[in-house]
């Protein structure tokens, strides 16, 4: 009996692992859309400023530049019913998550939503832990697309465990939605996170303001600082499981322009989510134009799905390389210092990946928008100040 008993154990687990799996085909280019806490946090959001938001997604025509996901950060629950059903908060949003998607959907956009691995969220409301289940057919119901999971009130609990587990109950609830691991890379969630969800974060947030590098402000982090520890992680990201080294903070409290160009250019050869979090009813044309940036947006949304990497240090100048499709190939040069850099660039002594001498490559710069000759020739620049120039070579 015992034995009869154990087979049937064994063979239950053995289908449930069959079948437990993350939703394929899902973010086959990082995922690219909008988040609601960098500019709103807790206080500020509800269900006015995530409309006006869809509706600036169109208007400002980031939308037409492939942008699509609306995401609700913190803050939108507030309980749960004797079922261990989630409870929304009808003070922020009134007509509910369900209206809310709708109306996202109705835009031609899609709907993201968040919630914790932990008992509670990082601003205290109610965590997903032991209510797996319930979050995920209540997320089915409501017609979500994209789910941010994080890691705070985590306790004792075992990070591949329990991402592993809302993941099971979002296949089982049915509804393909993009599972981003918000772990914060304490657990190098780049060995494992493949098999679990689309993108994971690699770090702690990136600092909101946009400040640049130098300090660690608490668990906030400088743009630029978020770019270093990417290194070495090119290889763990492909379609489908990408790095994220969080949001962007391109038009968040005055960023100047350069550093804006900068940022927003090495996220694009980082191959990483474009999740903006600006208030995209107020922003400027010129962050306009950076998130919307054609070339750049090719660089990013690329199919090969290849994370760049650094190729040159020179202390506070850096080249990075980004593989693309079709044999072309974006050079990115980095200028981190305060100072404009003067460099020759002699295309046969980069390290280029893949680049053979023999191989005369079409330069174009992608920011000006103009061919700048072949590598057939030694091409010398100016690299302002904390900026970047950006290149994309054709054969």
């Amino acid at each position: 009996m015992k034995i009869k008993f154990l087979l049937i154990v064994l063979a239950f687990g053995f289908a449930t692992k069959s079948t437990a799996q993350k939703f394929e085909n899902l973010a086959q280019t990082p995922p690219m859309g909008w988040n609601s806490w960098n500019s709103f946090e807790c206080e500020g959001v509800n269900e006015t400023v995530i409309k006006e938001m869809a509706d600036a997604m169109v208007e400002k025509g980031l939308k037409g530049a492939g942008y699509e996901y609306i995401v609700i950060d913190d803050c939108w629950q507030i309980g749960r019913d004797d079922n261990g059903y989630i409870i929304v908060d009808k003070e922020k949003f009134p007509s509910g998550i369900k209206s809310l998607a709708d109306y996202v959907h109705s835009k031609g956009l899609k709907f993201g939503i968040y919630s914790d691995a932990g008992t509670k969220t990082c601003a205290g409301r109610p965590g997903s832990k032991g209510f797996e289940m319930q979050d995920a057919e209540t997320y089915a119901k409501w017609g979500v697309d994209y789910l941010k999971y994080d890691w705070c009130f985590t306790e004792g609990q075992d990070a591949i465990a329990s991402y592993t587990l809302m993941r099971d109950a979002l296949y089982k609830a049915g509804r393909p939605i993009v599972f981003s691991l918000c772990e914060w890379g304490e657990n190098k969630p780049w060995e494992w996170g493949k098999d679990v969800g689309h993108l994971w974060r690699t770090t702690l947030d990136i600092d909101m303001n946009g400040r640049y590098d130098g300090n660690i402000w608490g668990n906030l982090i400088g743009w630029s600082d978020l770019v270093d520890m990417q290194v070495g992680l090119e290889k763990y990201a492909g379609p489908g499981h990408w790095n994220d080294p969080d949001m962007l903070a391109v038009g968040n409290n005055g960023m100047p322009e350069n550093e804006a160009r900068a940022h927003f250019s090495m996220w694009c050869m980082l191959a990483a989510p474009l999740m903006a979090g600006n208030d995209l009813r107020t922003m400027n044309a010129t962050d306009q134009h950076i998130l919307t940036h054609k070339g750049l947006l090719e660089v990013n949304q690329d199919v090969l799905g290849k994370q760049g990497f650094k190729i040159v240090d020179l202390g506070n100048f850096e080249i990075w390389q980004k593989p693309l499709s079709n044999g072309d190939i974006a050079i990115c040069f980095f200028n981190r210092d305060i100072a404009t850099k003067t460099y020759e660039v002699d295309w046969t002594k980069i390290n280029i990946k893949d680049f053979s001498a023999e191989n005369v490559y079409q330069i174009k710069d992608l920011w000006e928008d103009k061919m700048m000759g072949n590598t057939s020739s030694k091409l010398s620049i100016e690299v302002p100040s904390r900026d970047v120039i950006v290149y994309r070579l054709s054969k």
